[in-house]
């Protein structure tokens, strides 16, 4: 990623945007965001991220905060919504990320979605599985969106989702029986670190904590480096 140009966070206003937000700045990377409320716009801005306002729902509110001013090398997207929640940004808000980063001429789109989403769907118990179902589908067609994009991607499927600090083991895999939690600060050090990973290009990854995991404890980690 060249210095003069920025990483475009959807989803920083809470849960692992908000964690990504700011382990990017630690990393003195340049960060901008897309907010739909003002409420966390100060804190953000307290760390040194330039932010823009819009809703990822609307399609010219996310071309325009892609395309202006700044060069965008790198989408991240945490967006996404709770079961309960009325109209589900998960599929429609991503696509529109999606769209106008190909748009944008940007190189490289890093999803977080969940584990329980496609191929990864068997990993979850039945009773999580009727939970989810709704917002999983969501999630899935966002996934399969940005696969035919042509867009360079890579997806990061998290298991459930912890606020405590980070533990540091974290990891990431390609098996997709596997499920467990991790704590939402891991997953923003693994979406970091896949930033300039030309390993992490082009897959579909669980993301877990080696320590958290339900059930099954033999798997292959993959390797970011």
């Amino acid at each position: 990623m060249t210095k003069a140009s920025y990483i475009f966070l959807g989803g920083a206003s809470r849960g692992v945007g908000r964690e990504i937000a700011k382990y990017l700045t630690s990393q003195q990377l340049k960060v901008k965001a897309l907010l739909r409320k003002p409420d966390a716009a100060a804190d953000l801005e307290a760390l040194g991220i330039e932010v823009v306002f819009g809703d990822a729902l609307n399609v010219g509110d996310v071309e325009h905060a892609i395309q202006k001013d700044v060069p965008i090398d790198t989408v991240i997207s945490t967006i996404g919504g709770l079961p309960d929640n009325g109209e589900r940004p998960d599929y429609l808000g991503n696509k529109n990320l999606i769209d106008a980063a190909v748009k944008a001429g940007v190189q490289k789109f890093i999803l977080v979605t969940s584990i329980g989403t496609g191929n990864s769907v068997g990993a979850l118990s039945p009773q999580a599985l009727a939970a989810l179902r709704e917002v999983l589908i969501e999630k899935d067609k966002a996934e399969q969106h940005l696969i035919a994009s042509g867009l360079t991607y890579t997806i990061i499927r998290p298991g459930g989702l912890k606020s405590e600090p980070a533990t540091g083991n974290g990891v990431l895999t390609e098996d997709t029986r596997i499920v467990g939690s991790i704590h939402r600060a891991d997953v923003a050090q693994l979406v970091v670190r896949a930033l300039n990973s030309e390993r992490a290009n082009n897959k579909v990854l669980s993301a877990v904590d080696k320590n958290q995991l339900f059930g099954q404890a033999d798997f292959a980690e993959f390797s970011l480096d």
